[in-house]
């Protein structure tokens, strides 16, 4: 198993891609710590993970709120004494369009999308640092490279993420963690439901592929990443959009 035994935190992970890089890790043999601000649907996972047989346990954080990351951090270091990976995964939408996004609009998504990451990065690092190794993936978006009409918010975290990812390969390899990050395009989560099929269909139209990804499309790079078989890529942002970036 390409994870066998591997302590792996994945942030937003009651829901979609999230949720399926919990099944996709565990398939592999980690053990996953479900990290997301929804109590009641993170227990709920956990209940259909266990009777599933999978490795699980959930926690409870607002990646948002430095506090609350320390204390995953300081839960995960009590209960299992290493953290080998770390899914920057957690992330949010209010969209609208620029005439009419409110502060607090932008706010929130740079709050979760942007400060969250680095908040559970920085919180994470000095356990891996101490063990001498781990894999940090961030995840940013195709909005995040080209920008998308209605998600300034969105598009400046994902934007803000990828400077981040870069600048902490640059001050970690030395320390042995590996930093990557993954840009996935349109995929079919709960963010997308309320889309109209009209909208949709022309994001579909984009995408060479003539698909929107699917939650495992996003989960299989997270795993590649997270896997040694990705110990010299560092540094590197992967698209899983399809081919609407090239």
């Amino acid at each position: 198993m390409r994870l066998q035994d591997k302590v792996a935190i994945i942030t937003g992970a009651a829901n979609g891609i999230g949720l399926e890089a919990a099944r996709v890790f565990t398939d592999e043999g980690a053990h996953v710590i479900l990290a997301d601000f929804d109590e009641t649907t993170g227990n709920q996972r956990v209940n259909e993970f266990e009777a599933e047989g999978r490795n699980v346990s959930f926690i409870q954080v607002n990646v948002a709120d430095c506090s609350s990351v320390d204390q995953l951090m300081a839960t995960v270091e009590e209960q299992y004494g290493c953290i080998d990976i770390l899914i920057n995964n957690a992330g949010i939408t209010r969209d609208a369009m620029l005439s009419k996004m409110t502060p607090d609009q932008f706010q929130q998504v740079i709050d979760v999308n942007l400060t969250g990451v680095f908040h559970c990065t920085q919180a994470a690092l000095p356990l891996m640092s101490a063990q001498g190794h781990g894999k940090v993936i961030v995840t940013s978006s195709v909005s995040g490279a080209y920008g998308n009409p209605g998600q300034t918010n969105y598009a400046a975290a994902k934007a803000g993420v990828l400077g981040m990812m870069k600048t902490w390969a640059k001050e970690l390899g030395r320390k042995g963690i590996n930093v990557n990050a993954v840009a996935p395009g349109f995929t079919e989560t709960s963010m997308v439901e309320g889309v109209p099929d009209k909208i949709l269909s022309q994001l579909t139209e984009q995408v060479p592929l003539q698909r929107l990804a699917k939650p495992r499309d996003i989960a299989n790079a997270y795993l590649f990443l997270a896997s040694s078989e990705s110990d010299y890529i560092h540094g590197h942002v992967l698209h899983v959009d399809g081919g609407i970036v090239m």
